[in-house]
């Protein structure tokens, strides 16, 4: 199925505006990618490693997800018909599912320094090996250690997937060429938030096998195995950069850099002052900021909250739990597109474009949450809706703030990616222990009106401060040249001209 997404989301990239390069005596187009071959304009190596990256964000996702739906059969004696399968009195099951979040914020800016000073294939590679170790060994550390053991999992799950956003951002840095960024962007991302194809994956997986006589633990096995052999395809087939690649085409590998501008292959130093004194990128951290209060509220409470309010069992839990996921993976294929065609077709600025889909992306959830903080507990169905609501107009993000690094400095999308959303995820650490402090019963909606409404506010003002100062322009510290040695070399320039004549 991500296959034939894949082909469906690329196959619009031979309708972009067509922009000719010339390199010696051959032409070709960026809109088809390749000179009389109309293969490569649907399908190419950056294609694959695109898929790859899906996948990784989709298993890596599916080893973080599992535990929210996990954890309810981990202290729920009745949930699987086995007697034998362990089940625990955890009363911090919030803080268990925030720990995850303590190391995942720690490394990340590292993790995007490194990943461009070295390439980031075997980064990503030490990363899925150490998650998927931790993920199998997880039912054996909670039968011994408790909560306390299951949250040192996390926090190493965390550290080690530190590297896999600012990696996964210098690879689209390098191979995402400029009027396909939305589409690839969108469908990469759609392995990971919201739509997460690992978090449909994950939860009615989790769902099943908890509710069955194998019990929780087997889902600990499944996808710590899921990412071992992903591992295996991507020391394979997987790249740092068209430049390393050893059966790319020529002339794939001129359209991705040409329309870069990386054709030079230099590593350009991180002007440190200038991407923390750019009010752009303060537009994407704080875009960020919103986004991830919201959806780490979601993402580790939906499963609890179905349970508590809306009364579903195991099964229908996580099936129906899966179900926004599944509208925002969908939703991906439908935003992506239609942003391209406004930017390609110079219908809207870049910069418009992504501040409008960062404000549907964001206000539509917030107003739904509210929404749903009202609805009776008897209108289930209702409240199913708006659940679904919440999370799949969360899709629009991914064109907006999500993909805004690599428009405003693509030689350093993999530095600024660990920096958004390594500080940002601190607020993924809190969301979750504001929902410990705020719901101290479970079983009140008025408690959980509380933290839906606090989200939507978060949501609603990162939109604010993203559409006052967001931009979709390259960065003049894209290059590391400050505005001062700018000026001074156009003076030696025209200094130069007057000399010669």
């Amino acid at each position: 199925m991500p296959f034939f997404s894949l082909l469906l989301c690329f196959k619009v990239a031979s309708r972009s505006p067509s922009l000719t390069i010339t390199k010696g005596l051959g032409k070709f187009s960026l809109a088809q990618g390749l000179t009389g071959g109309k293969r490569y304009a649907w399908y190419g190596v950056r294609h694959t490693q695109v898929l790859l990256c899906f996948l990784l964000l989709s298993i890596a996702y599916s080893m973080r997800v599992n535990l929210s739906v996990a954890i309810v059969a981990m202290t729920d004696k009745t949930t699987s018909p086995n007697p034998d399968i362990p089940t625990y009195d955890w009363d911090d099951k919030s803080v268990v599912l925030s720990s995850f979040f303590w190391g995942y914020v720690v490394l990340q800016v590292f993790a995007g320094q490194f990943g461009k000073m070295y390439g980031p294939r075997w980064f990503l590679v030490v990363s899925m090996v150490v998650n998927s170790i931790v993920c199998i060994l997880t039912p054996v550390i909670a039968d011994n250690l408790g909560s306390k053991g299951v949250m040192g999992c996390r926090v190493i799950q965390g550290l080690f997937q530190g590297f896999i956003f600012p990696s996964v951002h210098n690879i689209l840095g390098k191979w995402a060429p400029t009027p396909e960024r939305s589409r690839l962007g969108t469908f990469v991302y759609s392995g990971k938030k919201g739509s997460s194809f690992g978090t449909i994956i994950a939860m009615p997986i989790t769902g099943l096998i908890s509710a069955s006589w194998v019990g929780w633990p087997v889902s600990f096995y499944v996808f710590g195995s899921m990412g071992l052999l992903w591992v295996v395809l991507w020391v394979l087939l997987g790249s740092n950069s068209p430049q390393d690649h050893k059966s790319i085409t020529e002339e794939e590998r001129y359209y991705i850099e040409v329309s870069l501008g990386q054709q030079d292959h230099k590593i350009v130093p991180t002007p440190w002052k200038a991407i923390v004194t750019s009010m752009p990128m303060w537009a994407v951290i704080v875009g960020n900021f919103g986004q991830n209060w919201g959806y780490a509220t979601l993402l580790t409470e939906i499963p609890n909250y179905m349970n508590k309010i809306m009364n579903f069992d195991m099964q229908s839990n996580s099936l129906l739990s899966a179900a926004p996921y599944l509208a925002l993976w969908i939703l991906c294929f439908v935003f992506g597109p239609i942003s391209d065609y406004l930017i390609n077709n110079k219908i809207l600025s870049r910069g418009t474009v992504r501040k409008i889909f960062n404000t549907i992306g964001t206000c539509g959830p917030a107003i739904a949450l509210v929404a749903l903080g009202f609805v009776p507990n008897d209108q289930s169905t209702l409240s199913v809706v708006l659940l679904i609501l919440v999370v799949g107009i969360n899709a629009a993000v991914f064109c907006g703030f999500q993909v805004n690094h690599i428009d405003l400095a693509p030689n350093h999308a993999g530095t600024m990616m660990g920096i958004t959303n390594g500080f940002s995820n601190i607020f993924s650490i809190i969301a979750p222990l504001v929902v410990q402090v705020v719901v101290y019963d479970e079983t009140d909606k008025s408690l959980w009106r509380i933290i839906f409404i606090i989200s939507s506010c978060i949501y609603v003002a990162s939109a604010i401060f993203y559409i006052i100062f967001a931009a979709g322009e390259i960065q003049y510290w894209n290059d590391a040249i400050e505005p001062e040695s700018t000026t001074e070399n156009d003076d030696k320039l025209e200094n130069e001209e007057r000399t010669k004549f």
